[in-house]
């Protein structure tokens, strides 16, 4: 499976609970004023890569716990979100997803909802400028949401 990345960090500790792989997705609808990463907004920038040799590479560090889809906005490219989060599963990994769009615009859409099954956690909602607070715990505004869908993993299905 094809996806437009817009790079990878094969080691973070503030994208989600322990050391984490990341996955910038390229491309983002969102705009939001003061992104962190405004680079990955063009969907035509980039780089285009194979799913199917991401997860081996970036899992490949026994130090992992687990991947985080950060962007851009994983969720304008779900097939190739679906596919990066059940490999992650399948090895036994946690997932975490960094979102502009709220739960509810997700579960809307059917190829996007079926990413949902597979994420631990979601950070949804866009980065709002007026809210920023850099004492949250992996958020950077108050009206983002921290959301355990593994706690509501038979609600989703």
């Amino acid at each position: 499976m094809q996806v437009r990345l817009a790079g990878i960090k094969p080691e973070s500790v503030t994208d989600g609970v322990g050391v984490r792989a990341v996955i910038y997705f390229q491309g983002c609808p969102h705009d939001c004023l003061g992104c962190h990463n405004p680079e990955s907004h063009d969907p035509s920038a980039g780089y285009a890569a194979d799913t199917a040799e991401i997860l081996p590479v970036v899992l490949g560090n026994p130090l992992v716990e687990g991947i985080t889809l950060s962007g851009g906005e994983p969720f304008e490219q779900p097939l190739a979100a679906l596919a990066l989060a059940r490999g992650a599963k399948e090895r036994g990994k946690s997932v975490w997803v960094y979102t502009g769009y709220r739960l509810e615009e997700i579960l809307q859409r059917p190829a996007c909802r079926r990413v949902l099954r597979y994420i631990d956690v979601l950070v949804d909602g866009p980065f709002v400028l007026a809210e920023r607070d850099l004492a949250l715990p992996y958020r950077g505004s108050r009206n983002q949401r921290l959301l355990a869908l593994a706690d509501w993993q038979d609600w989703l299905n």
